[in-house]
This record gives C-alpha cells, structure tokens and sequence, in this order.
C-alpha cells in the first residue's frame, strides 16, 4: 500500500516558515488578487488564497471585477498595481472571460510582481536556469514534496502526462534539473500505457477523471496526480486513486496533495518579491 504524500501537512509547515520570516519585515507582503467575472471555481480558489495569505502574515487585496470591464482597463488596472511600491506581487486568476487575450494581460504584470510566473522574462529564466526568477507554483510544489519525503529523481525514469505552459512543460524541466530522464506524454501520444508503465515518477496534469488505471502503472512507481476535476461539490484527480495506491510506493491524493502545495508555494513567491529576490 503507497504511502500518501500529504500536501497539507506540508504546505502548512511551509506557511509558518513563510509566516515567521514575514514578520521579520518592515512591512508585511501584500498580494494582490485579481478576479475577472463570476466563475465559482476561480471564487473558490481566491477565497483559499486569501486564507492562505491571512495564516502567513500577507496582506491579500481581493479585486473582483465585473467581465464586462475589458481587457484594456484590466491592463491599466495591472499597470497601476505594478507602481505601488507596498504591493509585493500581482495575481489574475485564470481562467478569462471571453473577450480577454491572456497573454495581453499576464505580460502587464511586472517580472518584479509575477509571483504566478507567467511573465515571458520569468519564463525564460526560468527555462534558462537563470536565477534569480520565481518557480512556478505547481511544478514547484511537486519538488518540495518529492525531496519532504526524500524520493530523488536523479537516475530515474519520470514520465509527465500532460505538455502544458504552466504545468507539464516546467514539471519536466524540473525534474531535468534534478538529473531525471525525462518523458512528456500529451494527447497525441500513441500507447500511452507503453510509456506510463515505464515510469518510476509519473506525474499527471491531464483533467481527465482516471485516465490513469492501474494497469498503467509501475509497481512501486511514485504516482504524482495533479488533475482537479469537479464532478458536483467532489474533486477528483486524474488517476484511479483507490486502485492505484494498492502498488504504487508513493502516491498524492485530490485533494490534499498537490492543490496545498501549489498555493504555499505562491504564498513562497510572494513573501521572495517581498524581500526583493526571487528564491527563499
């Protein structure tokens, strides 16, 4: 039976290293949270990111506007959050509405305030290995939580189902960095249980309710699910979790794995733009 890698314990045990050394400052970080429109996920995930920034010692200025503001005011808002000197990082929560260029508005944000990491100057450190630049969330999390419960990828086979910006592409940079050998898998892969099985991490940030079975996996692999599907009031990952965690040796559950992880490693960034530099 996997071991469950617990994503609360450890992100709240990241929240109070975050929290002490905040306190520390002159001023506390404040973050600045930007909701376009009314969908009720993008709410809920703001709430939990005001909650998280109130349990670190971090100012959180929720600004909820309506859809109908446009991308071009929207912008101009971002551009007056990037010259107030006690605003430590900028946040639109994604997904837009309709009618908005994404990358439009995420290049608005000053690289000095991107604590989400999509800015293209962070984005390219990132990819460059320059430092120093924020760590995407997500993929950032993953790491933390792999080396908590000391799994070393060096030498080992990780396979990431899923090649996107903001999660499979940095995922499997990471991993690289840390001396993996590296498979991205996406929809175009062909037999994608031929390479799955194969993996002693894999990683998936699909959003496909089990598409990961266990048939696909390898025994003792170290199973990574980063896939958040609603299905009414319930979340739920990308693989079968009960069938799964019977051979694999890790396992992260949905939720309370990765999802934790994911906002302390924002809550992370924010304090780092804080303190001036970019990596805590």
């Amino acid at each position: 039976m996997a071991i469950i890698l617990d994503g609360n314990a450890l992100a709240k045990r990241i929240r109070i290293h975050v929290k002490k050394r905040a306190i520390l400052l002159p001023a506390p970080p404040e973050l600045a949270v930007i909701l376009v429109g009314n969908d009720p996920a993008s709410q809920v995930y703001v709430d939990n990111k005001r909650k998280d920034c109130e349990k670190c010692g971090i100012i959180s200025h929720v600004h909820h506007v309506d859809a109908t503001l446009g991308e071009a005011r929207l912008i101009s808002l971002i551009h007056q959050l990037n010259t107030q000197s006690e605003i430590s990082g900028i946040l639109v929560q994604m997904p837009l509405p309709e009618g908005y260029n994404p990358q439009n508005v995420l290049h608005a944000i000053s690289p000095e305030k991107d604590v989400d990491a999509f800015h293209p100057l962070t984005v390219g450190n990132f990819y460059l290995g320059s430092t120093p630049t924020f760590l995407p969330c997500t993929p950032a999390g993953v790491m933390e939580l792999l080396d908590a419960y000391e799994i070393d990828p060096q030498g080992k086979h990780a396979v990431v189902v899923g090649a996107s910006n903001i999660v499979g592409k940095p995922m499997a940079t990471l991993l690289l960095a840390r001396n993996a050998t590296v498979t991205t898998c996406h929809i175009y892969t062909q037999n994608l249980a031929s390479h799955t099985r194969n993996a002693d991490i894999l990683v998936v940030a699909v959003g496909k309710v089990n598409l990961i079975t266990a048939d696909m996996v390898k025994p003792s692999a170290v199973v990574i699910d980063i896939g958040i599907n609603r299905e009414g009031d319930t979340l739920r990952g990308d693989v079968d979790f009960e069938a799964v965690k019977k051979i694999a040796s890790h396992i992260t559950p949905v939720p309370g794995g990765v999802g934790p992880m994911t906002r302390a490693m924002l809550m992370r960034n924010t304090l780092n733009a804080a303190l001036g530099r970019s990596r805590d």
